[in-house]
């Protein structure tokens, strides 16, 4: 579960942790930025690492996080298909969370 402001668990460290809280917030923002690989690229990156690892609420809320950087449904699809290409069926149903509902 996510919100607006970033994933239920760290509203929960801010709450219990702040210090941790800002810690971690810093390096994923030095990490999630543009750099040699864009924060675009970056951000499709972490769909497939949630995908493999279950988490379907991630996955919906990092497809919305890289359309808003100006992923294409397209590249959201290809993202799809790397997620099941190294997570098999598991990973390909959770990733199927990144597309729109019609």
């Amino acid at each position: 579960m996510t919100t607006p402001a970033g994933p239920a668990f760290m509203a929960k460290l801010t709450k219990n942790d702040h210090h941790m809280a800002e810690h971690v917030n810093e390096i994923r923002e030095h990490i999630i930025s543009d750099g040699a690989l864009s924060a675009k690229v970056k951000t499709l990156m972490t769909l497939v690492c949630d995908a493999i690892t279950a988490h379907e609420d991630g996955c919906r809320n990092i497809a919305n996080r890289a359309r808003a950087l100006g992923a294409t449904e397209e590249e959201i699809a290809e993202t799809v298909q790397v997620a099941f290409l190294f997570g098999g069926m598991p990973a390909l149903v959770t990733a199927c969370a990144a597309f729109k509902d019609e």
